[in-house]
């Protein structure tokens, strides 16, 4: 067998794990397709979601090669359950988690931080399908002891006196009250001369 190098660039051997599934006989496009689905996700999460993806309880989101699928339930628009390619993910992620533990790294906290998938070899079929070729795909993972966000701590609240509004003694305007003039016409008096 010849010697599988890893397409990752930037492995730090301190707090990365790796594994690579060589020539597995699954479908290039559909190992593409989950490859992008669960990069960066945490390896507990993406282990579920595979895991429902063989129950056919979620599909896996087609992005890319979309001709003729459907869609499905949920926030996708086309999706498909690769059931064969999403047993092969699982097994491999499992392989990666023990290359994790076996470094020391913390499993409960890995994060998938490459995923990619390749097309392999691809060996003529036996028998009466002649000139049909297999599929055959490469899948390498790469993981990452993720980093915690720190915990923030509470801070005490001010506990301090609500101020009380200053109100102003609200001024009653003053309106002028213009002398009262009878508009009521008065008979002139008569003038005695």
């Amino acid at each position: 067998m010849a010697n599988m190098n890893y397409s990752f660039q930037g492995y730090d051997d301190q707090h990365m794990a790796r594994g690579l599934g060589v020539s597995y006989n699954i479908s290039t496009k559909q190992s593409i397709e989950i490859c992008n689905w669960i990069r960066g996700l945490n390896v507990e999460k993406a282990k579920l979601y595979l895991r429902e993806v063989m129950e056919k309880k979620r599909a896996v989101p087609f992005k890319r090669y979309t001709d003729g699928v459907g869609h499905r339930k949920g926030k996708i628009a086309s999706g498909r359950y690769p059931i064969k390619s999403s047993e092969r993910f699982l097994k491999l992620l499992e392989s990666v988690e023990a290359n994790a533990g076996y470094k020391g790294l913390n499993t409960s906290n890995l994060v998938i931080r490459h995923a990619s998938a390749n097309l392999a070899s691809r060996p003529y079929r036996h028998g009466r399908q002649s000139r049909r070729q297999m599929k055959s795909t490469h899948v390498e993972i790469v993981v990452e002891e993720g980093k915690e966000a720190p915990k923030k701590e509470a801070k005490p609240a001010k506990k301090t006196a609500p101020k009380a509004k200053e109100t102003k003694p609200v001024e009653a305007k003053k309106v002028e009250e213009k002398p009262k003039t009878d508009t009521t016409k008065k008979p002139k008096e008569e003038s005695k001369e």
